[in-house]
């Protein structure tokens, strides 16, 4: 399996077992604040949904300057949806993440990124769909601590844990 699809996937998987976590607790924790690097699960949950916008944008090839100019919107939508829908749009993200991946011929091609704070950037798609597991794997760390801060057992999200069930896939069909 291509490096970009298995990581792709790692991220729906851990991004499924958050949510199924969060699903469990008492509704009101979702945007019950906490002293954290983000005040409410919601406000985390926001933050990753767009990055993985801005970035799938970047992918298809569309300017930041014009991404910026639709994120507002996307924000206030995003700031007004609740848990389910969050995971419905966590969801839809993923399967475009998917279809983008499984279109590319090339995931090892180079892309040049023009971002307006951080300068030009000279990688490639695979690099850059990294990035975006990284960001995701880095804030569902900051869920897990939000969910302990409320009293809660956080999802076991590592990749090893993935990597096993995987295996444990394998072995049953």
């Amino acid at each position: 399996m291509d490096k970009s699809l298995q990581l792709h996937q790692f991220n729906f998987w851990a991004n499924k077992r958050v949510f199924d976590t969060l699903k469990e607790l008492p509704t009101e924790m979702y945007r019950k604040e906490v002293e954290s690097v983000f005040p409410t699960i919601a406000d985390v949950l926001v933050h990753m949904y767009q990055v993985e916008f801005v970035w799938l944008q970047v992918l298809k090839g569309e300017t930041f300057e014009d991404i910026f100019n639709s994120i507002k919107q996307l924000h206030e939508e995003l700031n007004a949806a609740d848990l389910k829908n969050m995971q419905m749009k966590f969801e839809g993200m993923s399967e475009d993440y998917h279809n983008f991946i499984r279109g590319n011929e090339d995931l090892s091609a180079d892309i040049t990124v023009h971002h307006p704070h951080f300068g030009t950037l000279h990688s490639t798609y695979a690099d850059l769909i990294q990035h975006i597991v990284n960001h995701g794997t880095y804030h569902r760390g900051h869920l897990s601590a939000i969910v302990n801060q409320l009293g809660y057992k956080g999802a076991s999200i590592d990749y090893i844990f993935y990597l096993y069930s995987l295996q444990e896939n394998k072995q049953t069909s």
